[in-house]
This record gives C-alpha cells, sequence and structure tokens, in this order.
C-alpha cells in the first residue's frame, strides 16, 4: 500500500506540474509555462527513476534467489516497508537452504561412512547425470568424482554397460569388476528407479560379495554357537546336577534301598544324556567330514522313482499321496547316493509337516531353464514359522523332539557341494523346497 501511495504522490505532482504549466502559457506567461513544463518533466523522470529502482531491486533479489544466492545484504532496504513482504520470502527461503544444506551434510556424511559402493543418477532431457557419488565408490574403484553418466563408463565400463543393458531398470545380479589392473573381484550390484515431481532418479548399490559373505558367515556362526550351547547345557546341567547328588548320597555312612535306588537312577539318567552327547558330537563330525560327491551319469525319474520307493511304507502308513509332474527325464551328473539322501530328507520333512492335516499331498515338480534343472517338493502341510526361517538350515536346530536337526544342514550342503544351491518358500498352507543344479 505505501509503495502505490510514493507512486501516487509522484504521479499527481506530475500532473499538476503539466496543468500548471498548461493554465500559464495561455495566459501568455510563455517563460513561466516553460519552466513549470520542464520542472514536470524532471518530476515524471524521477517517477520513471523511483518504478524502475523499484523493479530492479525486485529483479536483482528474484535473481539471487533463482540462482541460489542467499549472500546478499539489504540493510539499507530493510526500513523501506514496501519490501517487506519480499524480505520475508527472500529469509524464508534462505532458512530453507540453510536447512537444505545441513541435511544434504548429514546425508552426505552418511553416505561417506558406509562400506557400499553408492551412485544416484538423475536424469536431466536424455543424459544421466550422477548427482551422489560416495566415498567408498569413488576410493574402492580409484574413480574420480564425475558428474556425468558417460565419463563414469570410461572407468567402470563393466558396470555402466549391464546398466545400459538392462535399460536403467530395477534388477539385483553378481558383477565382477577389475581395478586397476587388479584380480577381478565380485560384487552384489542392485540397482532401484525412482520418480519425484516428474524427475527421475536411479539409485546403484554395490556390495562386496567378500563382504556379504562375512556377515552372513558371522551371524550363521552366532546361530550355531546359539543353538550348540542349548543342546550342550540341556545334557550338561541334569549332569551336574546328579553327580552333585550322586556325590553327597556316597559320603553317607550306611546307604539305605532308597539310597541305593536313586543311585542306580541317576547312573541310568547320566547315561542317556552322555549317550545323547555322543551322538550329538557324531551328527556334528558327519557334517564336517561330508564326502566329496563321486559324480556319475543318472537319470532324474530314476532317481525319483529310487527315493519315492525307498520313503513308500512310511508314505502309505502316514496316508500320504504323491503326485509326480515332473513329465520329461534328464541325464544328470550327480553323486546318486547323496542326491538320494537329500530327496529323503526332504520327503521326511514334509512328512512330518502333514501330521496333523486332513488332505495329505505332497507334489514333485520341475523345469529347465537357463542350463540349471529345478525340482521342486511341494507339500499342503502347516508351512514353516516365520520366527524360524532363518534357522532351519543350521546345524541341529529342528522342532521334532525325536530330530537330530542335521537333516536340512546335510541337504544344503550336499546340493552346494555339487554346485547347486537349496532354497524353500512358505506360507500358511504349503512349503516348497526348490534345488537347483546347474548343467
Amino acid at each position: 500500500m505505501i509503495k502505490q501511495f510514493a507512486i501516487f504522490i509522484r504521479l499527481f505532482f506530475v500532473l499538476i506540474g503539466l496543468a500548471g504549466s498548461f493554465i500559464l502559457f495561455q495566459n501568455h506567461y510563455h517563460y513561466t509555462a516553460l519552466l513549470g513544463f520542464i520542472v514536470a518533466i524532471g518530476l515524471f523522470l524521477e517517477l520513471l527513476s523511483f518504478i524502475n529502482s523499484i523493479f530492479a531491486f525486485y529483479d536483482k533479489t528474484i535473481l539471487s534467489i533463482l540462482n541460489k544466492d542467499f549472500s546478499a545484504d539489504f540493510k539499507t532496504k530493510k526500513h523501506q516497508e514496501f519490501y517487506a513482504n519480499l524480505f520475508v520470502l527472500y529469509g524464508q527461503l534462505k532458512a530453507n537452504q540453510k536447512e537444505q544444506i545441513s541435511k544434504d551434510t548429514v546425508y552426505q556424511s552418511i553416505f561417506n561412512t558406509i562400506e557400499t559402493g553408492v551412485l544416484i543418477l538423475e536424469k536431466k532431457d536424455s543424459d544421466w547425470h550422477i548427482t551422489l557419488m560416495n566415498d567408498y565408490f569413488s576410493n574402492h574403484f580409484k574413480t574420480p568424482k564425475v558428474s556425468k553418466w558417460h565419463y563414469l563408463n570410461q572407468y567402470i565400463p563393466a558396470l555402466c554397460q549391464i546398466i545400459e543393458e538392462h535399460e536403467f531398470s530395477d534388477f539385483k545380479t553378481p558383477l565382477q569388476i577389475r581395478v586397476e589392473k587388479q584380480d577381478y573381484q565380485t560384487f552384489i550390484l542392485q540397482t532401484a528407479k525412482s520418480k519425484i515431481y516428474d524427475q527421475d532418479y536411479y539409485i546403484v548399490l554395490l556390495d562386496s560379495i567378500q563382504k556379504v559373505i562375512e556377515k552372513k558367515e558371522k551371524e550363521a556362526w552366532i546361530n550355531l554357537m546359539k543353538v550348540i550351547s542349548h543342546e550342550l547345557m540341556n545334557s550338561l546341567t541334569p549332569i551336574h546336577a546328579l553327580a552333585q547328588n550322586l556325590q553327597e548320597t556316597t559320603q553317607q555312612d550306611s546307604l539305605s534301598a532308597e539310597d541305593i535306588s536313586d543311585i542306580k537312577e541317576s547312573i541310568e539318567t547320566i547315561t542317556n544324556r552322555t549317550r545323547h552327547l555322543q551322538q550329538f558330537v557324531e551328527n556334528y563330525r558327519k557334517l564336517a567330514a561330508l564326502p566329496s560327491p563321486k559324480k556319475e551319469k543318472t537319470a532324474l525319474q530314476e532317481l525319483l522313482k529310487n527315493s519315492l520307493q525307498i520313503m513308500q511304507p512310511l508314505l502309505k502308513k502316514e496316508q500320504i499321496s504323491v503326485v509326480n509332474e515332473i513329465g520329461f527325464d534328464r541325464w544328470i551328473s550327480v553323486d546318486k547316493q547323496q542326491l538320494e539322501q537329500v530327496l529323503i530328507n526332504l520327503l521326511t520333512n514334509s512328512i512330518y509337516a502333514l501330521a496333523d492335516k486332513t488332505s495329505k499331498q505332497i507334489t514333485l515338480s520341475g523345469e529347465v531353464k537357463e542350463k540349471r534343472l529345478f525340482v521342486y517338493i511341494t507339500d499342503t502341510g502347516k508351512g514353516i514359522e516365520k520366527e524360524i526361517e532363518d534357522k532351519i538350515f543350521l546345524p541341529f536346530f529342528t522342532t521334532r523332539k525325536e530330530g537330530a536337526g542335521i537333516g536340512l544342514t546335510l541337504s544344503k550342503n550336499i546340493i552346494e557341494a555339487h554346485g547347486g544351491y537349496l532354497t524353500f518358500e512358505s506360507n500358511e498352507i504349503q512349503t516348497k523346497f526348490t534345488i537347483c543344479l546347474f548343467e
């Protein structure tokens, strides 16, 4: 309102000057009219200068905002109230920039402390630009922090090529990268594409496979030690208590018939627990001393037939139907006895899962794709509880009272010794184990 009033006053005096000059000219005061006209022109030029200064200041301030330059100082202008809203806007944007810079600094620090290679790309026009490359990525791959994708291609062509082949889509795959003529290193490459306010971003993560393996191994060892400690304490605690009781009993001057009976029961219990520990150690020895597979050419259908024949009495007893949907046969190079053991272990687990079910069925299915053989064993059992899914391949972990807890561990080790892998999927109504063998 104030700036409009200032312009109005100036315009008013210009009009008064022009009107006065016109009246004087009509009354033949020519020189006085000329002087008045000159004064009016001067006032008009001052008005233009005033308006121009306002627009220039606004233009300068807006240009500073657009360039994200908030270093300007407007102390000389702050007393002029007609710039008040502009200063409020400028102050808010300046505070927002400081907050954003602080957040970016924190995020940058976080990215630079993690031992994972991180790239964040932003699409501008049709090209990808690198908006962030963390220190681990730059240092590990000996790459300067370049700003454009095609510059990065000069340093790590293997990475750029596979991403371009996938057309900058979401995927996860192992990748071998060679740095400065050293040996190839294997990484887990994971990417994700996102769109924010019509702007495309692409995130690239590179994890050293060795680091991933070490993490998994550490977790496996921790879980294994928990299982072993639990198993040992279950036996050693009662043995220790019984041994103390026997020591106290035998220190008596005379033993009653009841004392002798207690001693016999204690010794029998100790014998049973030590036998259990012996079996536990023997099972561990079996796991540690798994022989290398003696591979021979074996027909897939023959392998399945033999395994089902071995399990037939138990399947019949439990009234479980088995459906073999594998309609093809194939010669595979495997250790026949070891693979039969895997199939028997998996069928045994399915039988246990079906114990409390009215509808009991096990389905065998399979396929061949990308030079790999997949065999699926699916049961309609109760499924594997979420809490124990990460433990079922651990040695000695079992949910069965009579189970030793090495069946699935042995099966996994055997398949991996053949160069394949064993996985599972489970829900409330079924569990499916997948055997994958590379041809």
